[in-house]
């Protein structure tokens, strides 16, 4: 088969050691992104299978009629929003998804907690500048970090991330409180943490305040302004999971009034994130490049399942089909 690999920035697809299960394919890797939907139907429009890392490339109904050669899009992990499954149906394209695992995402939130909590970043940026013990040049800016113990970790969310990152706040000696459905918080304070009443005390009471729930149509801008505002001005918000589980154009002004005071974030509404980005200007935002995933054991993981869809639909008996009404005869 003819195989694309999309959005490999950093170029480290074909130095997994899961790759040379590709040989024998004809296989090409991209390591930047095209966009709209003109560049990518040009791009793509000789390949037989795609193999998607998570969501960093769109396929709507449109682009996807645009690839007539298209037989396959193999996933890596699951698919969240940003392929038009019916559409891919309608047009034979079967979508096949793979498996993932949370600890890579939880320890990059851990660390994310951490590095915002003693304001490390800073403190680095300005020794590199010769300034010693440093967070801003600006007086009112120029606060102390703040250990976790004691403090309150606000959840939202208690899936499989979610659980992990109580425990690490547990470990560290926080109250750990739980929101979401009725489900997950009976679930939390069955395993011992607290469950808030209501999601205005949630957001009030919270020192560090992590979102993990899944992007759709009922999470989609699930905070809203009002929300934020009610947060401490000392408190961190958190947000690993989806930039669109915060309400468009909320999250920028509340970080401009203060409250929260600061933000620790591994995703954004359009990625890559400009250059220009107010948030990356901001002495209160802690900014990474969507780096959840982004391991060496976790691309391993992802690719060979990846991989091994691709080998199991080029040999006539595909696996893992989101939408197995795509390979009936048309």
């Amino acid at each position: 088969m003819k195989i694309a690999v999309l959005d490999d920035y950093q170029d480290s697809v074909r130095h997994l050691d899961c790759f040379k299960m590709l040989d024998g394919h004809e296989v090409k890797v991209f390591n930047n992104s095209a966009r709209g939907i003109g560049q990518l139907a040009i791009r793509l429009a000789d390949f037989e299978a795609l193999v998607l890392i998570r969501e960093r490339s769109s396929f709507s109904k449109a682009l996807l009629q645009k690839l007539p050669k298209l037989k396959l899009i193999s996933q890596t992990g699951k698919v969240s929003g940003h392929i038009d499954v019916d559409a891919a149906t309608a047009c034979g394209i079967a979508i096949v998804e793979g498996v993932g695992d949370p600890t890579a995402p939880a320890e990059l939130t851990w660390a994310l907690i951490m590095a915002a909590s003693r304001r490390i970043p800073r403190y680095v940026s300005n020794l590199q500048q010769g300034q010693w013990q440093s967070v801003s040049a600006l007086p009112q800016n120029n606060v102390l970090g703040t250990v976790l113990k004691g403090r309150t970790l606000a959840l939202w969310g208690y899936g499989k991330i979610g659980r992990m990152i109580a425990a690490y706040g547990k470990a560290f000696g926080m109250r750990v409180i739980i929101w979401g459905r009725e489900a997950s918080r009976a679930a939390a304070l069955k395993d011992g943490y607290l469950a808030a009443d209501t999601k205005q005390q949630f957001f009030a009471e919270a020192d560090v305040l992590s979102l993990h729930l899944r992007l759709n149509e009922a999470t989609r801008g699930i905070v809203e302004a009002a929300d934020l505002a009610s947060m401490k001005a000392s408190a961190i918000f958190v947000n690993t999971s989806r930039a669109e589980l915060v309400a468009e154009g909320a999250l920028l002004p509340a970080l401009q009034q203060g409250r929260p005071g600061y933000a620790a974030l591994d995703v954004f509404e359009t990625e890559p994130l400009s250059p220009d980005s107010p948030l990356l200007r901001m002495e209160n935002v802690l900014a990474s490049p969507h780096l959840g995933y982004v391991e060496k054991d976790s691309y391993e993981l992802y690719f060979r399942a990846a991989f091994q869809n691709v080998l199991e639909f080029a040999n006539g008996t595909p696996t893992n089909v989101l939408n197995p009404d795509a390979l009936l005869p048309k």
